[in-house]
């Protein structure tokens, strides 16, 4: 007689397949109470600002100036008081700057030399520098993201290239504007200009450009040799 079936003992386990949203074929992102779904990059955002450069050669072009500056001034009023003779560019300098008028050419060439540093200084100050970094669009509050624009010249140029009759092209890049150059050799121009816009203005949204530049195509014939 066969016996009907035993319950499990309280101490075996039995394992079971855990299934989840991948697995069913959704997405993920879209269970019931996430929060945070993956971010896009979707709409640009305009207000993403420039990165700001440390400024570390000026500072240390500055700093190490004002050290030897300082340092030998304060060398020689240390002489002086200890009974030696102050060094002759103090003495010159004194002298000059107390028989010299304050319409004197040299005084004048002195004081815009000074005030040319000063105002440098300030720029470096007040502009975020780093020109050659284009900030992209944001997905998340607490992340920054660059692109160097070297980088998206090349990535732009190589679009370029795939498309059909491009026998050669240059990229400019610059925070503003994406000027191309192409040179065709086969096809009408017109139609490599058409599809050469289509192609780069993909690719320039494809970047995740904060700021998205604006393209300018040029497209011309190869040159005779000879």
């Amino acid at each position: 007689m066969s016996q009907p079936p035993q319950p499990a003992s309280s101490g075996a386990t039995q394992s079971m397949p855990v299934t989840g949203p991948a697995d069913r074929g959704e997405d993920p992102t879209a269970a019931a109470g996430d929060p945070h779904p993956l971010p896009t990059l979707t709409g640009a955002d305009t207000k993403a600002p420039r990165f700001w450069s440390p400024r570390r050669v000026p500072a240390a072009v500055l700093a190490l100036l004002a050290l030897a500056g300082t340092g030998l001034l304060l060398y020689d009023v240390v002489a002086v008081r200890a009974g030696h003779s102050a060094m002759h560019w103090r003495r010159a300098l004194a002298r000059q700057l107390g028989e010299r008028p304050l319409d004197d050419t040299w005084v004048l060439v002195g004081a815009a030399v000074a005030a040319l540093v000063g105002l440098w200084l300030l720029v470096l100050a007040l502009t975020p520098g780093q020109r050659g970094l284009l900030p992209m669009r944001r997905t998340d509050p607490d992340v920054r993201a660059g692109l160097y624009r070297g980088a998206a010249a090349t990535a732009l140029r190589d679009r370029a290239m795939d498309v059909a009759g491009v026998q050669s092209a240059r990229v400019r890049m610059t925070r503003s504007k994406a000027g191309v150059r192409a040179v065709a050799h086969f096809r009408d121009l017109d139609d490599v200009h058409r599809d050469l816009e289509a192609t780069l203005a993909e690719g320039i949204h494809d970047l995740g450009l904060a700021r998205t530049p604006r393209l300018s195509v040029r497209v011309a014939r190869p040159g005779k040799k000879g």
